[in-house]
């Protein structure tokens, strides 16, 4: 079974300006081109656009409806760590390649270590 997760954004307003584009429409085509491209290059796959209705508070008592257009992008849960983990797995190798091997500083001295017990109240009082 296939999980999305999904993304929407407000649809922009109006196209920005750039070279070599002169009428509006054009502007707006290109500015969602460049919005579609670069949510497109993190995995997000364009669904539709929505006008939604959304109540706005006017005034201190009042409201009015209005309607806000919205861009839907999904994309596939997973996708983006799944498409990663030969990279960490090749990673996490040459951390362990690299890495030094850790171990005593000296060697241990042979015999008893000292007893640990309670503190000797002739002492601790002084």
């Amino acid at each position: 079974m296939q999980r999305f997760e999904y993304k929407v954004i407000p649809a922009p307003k109006r196209g920005e300006k750039a070279r070599g584009v002169k009428s509006t429409e054009d502007r707006f085509a290109q500015t969602l081109t460049q919005l579609m491209n670069g949510l497109g290059a993190e995995g997000w796959d364009y669904v539709r656009a929505d006008s939604l209705p959304c109540d706005e508070r006017v005034g201190l008592t009042g409201t009015r409806t209005t309607f806000q257009n919205v861009l839907v992008f999904r994309r596939q849960l997973g996708a983006l760590a799944e498409a990663s983990a030969p990279l960490r797995l090749v990673a996490a190798e040459a951390a362990m390649v690299s890495a030094p091997r850790l171990g005593p500083a000296e060697v241990p001295l042979s015999g008893a270590a000292p007893a640990v017990g309670p503190v000797n109240p002739k002492l601790a009082a002084e």
